[in-house]
């Protein structure tokens, strides 16, 4: 399980989502926001906006915010962001991405660079690592919709690519340009996702001593916690002692 998935696991145990609870939920309102003012308002046309109702519904957000989030896009309001991704290095050369949305170019990136400094690693050029990552598309189910054997047939039916299943619940892998018709198929058979996007796989994890794990996880949570940053993928796998003394 690479940077991303086991990042979020350890927030998942740390309760952290909760801390956070009212940035998160900014987050999520700027992405329905973003989504609805690209396409139609209407998330059965407009799959972005599908996936960014999702996440928000994942994350128990009210369904009044969410429904502001939209009118906000189809009365015009809001400010206009830019969505930009940013790739660097963290400790040890791992590869890190960050996808921000802002609207204020100069300011967040100074900020993500100051971060990757800080840490002891260095932003590098757009394209830099992201050759290290594939862009596929991930549905996500918690664990109660079937055991992993289950939910790879299911997986196989829909056309995905992959399955990783755990204790916290199943990530489905698929072909970028095929998540739409994925996440349908596999709606019908164990109904509504917890989350369906695209996200920056690496090709080939690399396992890290864990004093550079500790330096690698305080980056990515630092950089989550930024207000303009959307995700952040890393291509390093840590170990499980490691994992459960940062769950803990």
């Amino acid at each position: 399980m690479a940077g991303h998935s086991q990042f979020k696991n350890i927030m998942h145990r740390k309760g952290k989502v909760d801390a956070v609870r009212s940035k998160v939920f900014s987050k999520l309102a700027r992405e329905i926001t973003v989504a609805a003012k690209m396409g139609m308002p209407d998330p059965n046309m407009n799959p972005r906006l599908r996936a960014a109702i999702l996440a928000a519904r994942a994350e128990n957000m009210p369904k009044d915010n969410i429904q502001r989030a939209i009118n906000k896009a189809v009365g015009g309001e809001g400010e206009n962001y830019e969505e930009i991704r940013y790739e660097g290095y963290g400790p040890g050369g791992a590869a890190i991405i960050v996808e921000a949305m802002t609207d204020n170019r100069n300011r967040t990136a100074s900020d993500i660079r100051s971060y990757f400094t800080k840490s002891g690693g260095n932003l590098a050029e757009t394209g830099a690592v992201s050759f290290m990552f594939d862009r596929v598309g991930l549905v996500e189910f918690g664990p109660d919709v079937g055991d992993a054997d289950a939910v790879l047939e299911g997986a196989i039916d829909a056309g995905a690519e992959d399955v990783v299943s755990s204790e916290h619940g199943h990530e489905i892998y698929c072909e970028q340009t095929s998540l739409n018709e994925v996440t349908k198929a596999l709606e019908e058979k164990f109904g509504e996702p917890k989350a369906s996007k695209l996200v920056w796989k690496p090709q080939t994890p690399v396992a890290v001593d864990d004093e550079t794990g500790e330096k690698l996880m305080k980056l990515m949570e630092t950089l989550e916690e930024h207000d303009d940053v959307q995700s952040v993928y890393g291509n390093f796998e840590l170990s499980e002692a490691l994992m459960q003394k940062m769950a803990g």
